[in-house]
């Protein structure tokens, strides 16, 4: 990926600067490297301090955490997109045995399976994974805390259980299938499960004092799946691009889309922060915009990788410290200071080089009752149906080559659209998963269930 810091205006690269440089100081952070991906590509790379005598730059690697989970659930989607299993299949059908084997492969990919949040002690991420040579050491006597599918609780174990569900699948250790399903063809060169130099150490800084103590880099054995993982700044901003666009050497745009999608039921406290998390990436609402990624933490590191699909910009944050500085809200205000003080610059406006006319006569306003909607073409072939003005249900439409439409958001995902046609060839009206629009409201002419009063719109009198 090529790093050009002209991409960005002095203005703009100021403000980056600054922001990192009051988390590191104030987050106390021995070393914080941060970068910014835009038009698929670094256009800024930001450190402070230094890493074994040097700035850290693009190819220093901090461990990650758990955006290692991320690179576990791709691996889960492409046995999915294979055909090799179904996300809603339970664990039990392909990996038999584990005792908690009725929540589904999506429910674990969504940290709805119930499964507690950690593995028995001792504490797993500061101990050899030796320490759990067997599933059943992962999960402990307890491992369900709640009902599987009703809640949202974040589980580590649980993503143990699908790195092992892909070794069971492909025959061969977690750590081979993701270096050759995706590292390699992603080109993420300084991406591993173990350090390779240059790479920064991991401390604790004391809370009171400005002094430092050293932190173990334990492997972590079952539990790599949920945490291993070593990157770099320039491997992550690869890797974000990915989960923009997807890559078919990997995994198409559809299958990264649903993994931006909300997966699993939100508590009351997620409401209100307005998060939610999909297929392995964490979702929030944040300035008025959508974000998606992953944090990660393990002794002596924390990372962030902020992406926002709709300003086509994404951060990396990364600091070698076991606690210190928030970074979830340096990745948000990296996207944010981008995206606002230079916004996207629009694509031009182009005529469609054709339109089926039989398409075209549905273009224009349609009443679902006294609701006023617009129907429009888009560039893609398909259609989308929204509001006149204010709130309310939208989608865009995807063509099935029929004379149909199948919904791709929100309410009317997977529903289907079609224009309901008389015997003489003329449109009655849309029927949308039931639901009937007519040109006018309540149009008399049109197949309205239940019928139209013979009387007519009138007042009290």
């Amino acid at each position: 990926m090529t790093t050009s810091q002209e991409e960005l205006l002095p203005g703009t690269r100021r403000a980056l600067l600054h922001r990192i440089a009051v988390a590191q100081a104030e987050g106390r952070a021995p070393s914080l490297v941060a970068a910014v991906v835009r038009d698929g590509r670094t256009v800024w790379h930001g450190a402070r301090t230094s890493v074994d005598g040097h700035g850290p730059d693009g190819q220093v690697q901090y461990r990650i955490g758990s955006i290692t989970k991320t690179f576990t659930a791709v691996l889960v989607l492409r046995l999915r997109d294979e055909g090799v299993l179904d996300l809603g299949d339970p664990l039990e059908r392909h990996l038999p045995g584990t005792g908690v084997g009725t929540a589904t492969i999506a429910e674990l990919l969504a940290h709805s399976g119930g499964l507690a949040a950690e593995s028995p002690a001792p504490w797993w991420e500061r101990t050899p994974g030796s320490l759990r040579p067997e599933l059943a050491d992962v999960l402990g006597r307890q491992p369900l805390l709640h009902p599987v599918g009703r809640r949202h609780h974040y589980s580590n174990p649980g993503y143990t259980l699908l790195g092992a569900l892909v070794e069971k699948v492909r025959g061969a250790p977690w750590e081979d299938v993701l270096r050759r399903e995706v590292l390699e063809p992603l080109e993420l060169e300084r991406t591993s499960t173990r350090p390779s130099a240059p790479h920064a150490g991991g401390w604790a800084v004391h809370p009171w004092a400005d002094v430092m103590l050293a932190e173990p880099a334990e492997d972590l054995g079952l539990m790599a799946p949920a945490g291993q993982l070593w990157s770099t700044t320039g491997d992550l901003a690869r890797f974000a691009v990915f989960l923009a666009e997807g890559d078919d050497r990997v995994l198409g745009v559809e299958s990264v889309r649903e993994m931006r999608a909300p997966a699993a039921p939100s508590e009351a406290a997620d409401v209100v922060d307005g998060a939610a998390y999909g297929l392995g990436l964490q979702i929030q609402h944040r300035d008025g915009r959508l974000l998606v990624g992953h944090s990660g933490s393990l002794p002596g590191f924390l990372a962030n990788l902020t992406l926002s699909v709709e300003d086509d910009v994404a951060a990396v944050v990364l600091a070698n410290c076991t606690s210190g500085p928030l970074l979830a809200g340096v990745g948000a205000d990296l996207v944010r200071i981008v995206a606002e003080t230079e916004p996207r610059i629009p694509e031009p406006w182009r005529p469609l080089p054709e339109a089926d006319a039989s398409v075209l006569e549905l273009a224009g306003q349609w009443y679902w009752g006294t609701h006023a909607f617009a129907l429009r073409l888009t560039a893609d072939g398909g259609v989308s149906l929204g509001p006149v003005s204010g709130q309310g249900r939208r989608s865009r439409f995807r063509a099935n080559g029929d004379g149909t439409w199948t919904g791709l958001e929100g309410y009317y995902a997977g529903e289907l659209l079609k224009a309901v046609r008389r015997p003489d060839g003329t449109v009655s009206h849309l029927d949308l998963g039931s639901f009937v629009f007519t040109r006018s409201p309540y149009d008399e002419e049109a197949d309205v269930p239940g019928g139209v009063d013979p009387e007519g719109w009138r007042g009290i009198g």
